[in-house]
């Protein structure tokens, strides 16, 4: 019973996190730009992303253009885009593996077979995590640097985006999910085991232990 739950509680959080490396994967708000000093009143607003810059006006009117060239873009990002789309993959592929090795489900017959296949769903769903959680962590640490550092110039300084948060909400929900089905399979596997009592010493009418006991 408890292994359900945990299974059902990991499958949850990890299909969240999922639909958030998705959502943050085609956003365009991974870095935006800063209003300070000079910046501080303008009239558009810059968003950069992994597949497309957008141009926000203060009319409402939004404006974005896919980037021409995979080569072209920094170093972060075009790391950043590779492993979100692995991320991704891999939560695709990790909830078909711990589907079929749902105690939910009849995919798999074998009930220890069922258990290491929920496991390996949660090995992947870790990976997953990390897959995201590395880029992120990265662009964010890029950003920090770039906006602290004097030599460029205030136009050009950037704040951490939507998708950052997001991604890092991801990484969390995708990691602890992970943790959740190897957990249910540890659990599983414990109670798999019946316990077995030792055998209960029979006493004689007299108060005294039985003789067939003694040998």
């Amino acid at each position: 019973m408890v292994a359900a739950c945990l299974e059902c509680l990991g499958m949850t959080l990890c299909v969240a996190g999922s639909l958030l490396v998705m959502i943050a994967c085609g956003m365009p708000t991974w870095k935006v730009n800063a209003f300070i000093e000079s910046n501080i009143v303008v009239a558009q607003t810059t968003w950069e992303g992994l597949w497309m810059s957008c141009v926000v006006q203060s009319t409402g009117h939004m404006q974005c253009k896919i980037h021409d060239s995979v080569l072209g873009l920094e170093q972060d990002l075009q790391i950043a885009r590779a492993l979100t789309v692995i991320s991704a993959v891999l939560g695709v592929v990790g909830l078909a593996v711990t589907v079929a090795g749902a105690q939910c489900t009849n995919c798999i017959k074998d009930e220890t077979v069922k258990k290491r296949v929920v496991y390996a769903g949660g090995i992947i769903y870790v990976f997953s995590g990390l897959f995201v959680l590395v880029p992120v962590c990265w662009i964010a640490n890029n950003i920090i640097v770039g906006f602290y550092d004097p030599k460029v110039p205030p136009a050009q300084k950037r704040e951490i985006g939507a998708s950052i948060y997001m991604g890092w909400a991801a990484a969390g929900l995708l990691l602890s999910g992970g943790a959740l089905l190897c957990c249910s399979f540890i659990q599983a596997a414990r109670g798999s085991f019946p316990i077995k009592q030792a055998p209960s010493k029979s006493i004689s009418i007299s108060g005294d232990f039985d003789k067939k006991l003694y040998v």
